[in-house]
């Protein structure tokens, strides 16, 4: 890719969405930059009842970052599912207080409708929007997904959105050369199986390619 030498942020809400999300990308620039991933929180929730979830995943994310080349991963301590509003400034001022200690050259999101359309991502989303404004970082990708992929997704919340036609998106990225990492990167989130299953059939039916929309100042 045409980054070289740069600083680059994720931020996400919940571990297995840096690897179920643009992890082909997040593997391609990792080669040539630093990438630091945000996770708002340890994904403690998962629809499960199983005791120490949030210890679990978060040390699949660890492992799954480590195969993707990530040199960091912060968690920033909120809780899985209980991300709305009240707490929007909140999130907004740790995204904001870890960005100005790494000072990232671009940072990298979901789309404003957190992709599937759950809250805790819509939330990430607004808050990275809002100190992208405010701070001297002047790139910002949102994560989205084909028009192809969500026709291949049912629907599982109240509202899951439409997926991107090629035309629409700002950003198309190639991940056949780092397609292998990105199926590891998936696969170290053992305790989301169910969902691994299901994304992995998606991705035989769709091309190696990621999308994003690109907002620049």
């Amino acid at each position: 890719m045409e980054l070289k030498g740069k600083t680059v942020v994720c931020v996400f809400a919940h571990p297995d969405d840096e690897a179920f999300g643009p992890s082909g990308t997040i593997a391609k620039l990792a080669k040539d930059n630093e990438v630091y991933i945000l996770c708002a929180t340890r994904g403690e929730a998962a629809g499960q009842t199983q005791k120490n979830l949030g210890e679990i995943r978060s040390n699949e994310l660890l492992k799954s970052a480590n195969i993707l080349g990530v040199k960091s991963v912060e968690f920033l301590g909120f809780i899985d599912g209980e991300l709305s509003n009240n707490l929007y400034h909140q999130l907004a001022d740790k995204i904001e207080s870890r960005l100005n200690e790494l000072k990232p050259d671009l940072l990298i999101t979901f789309e404003t409708r957190g992709v599937s359309g759950h809250v805790d991502h819509v939330v990430v989303s607004l808050a990275t929007r809002f100190v992208f404004e405010k701070t001297g970082i002047n790139e910002l990708w949102y994560y989205c997904l084909s028009s192809l992929e969500r026709k291949l997704i049912k629907d599982y919340f109240v509202y899951f959105p439409d997926g991107y036609e090629k035309e629409k998106v700002d950003k198309v990225v190639d991940v056949s050369d780092s397609y292998e990492t990105k199926i590891k990167a998936i696969n170290a989130h053992e305790s989301q199986k169910g969902d691994i299953e299901v994304i992995m059939q998606i991705l035989e039916k769709t091309p190696k390619e990621e999308y994003f929309l690109v907002v620049k100042k």
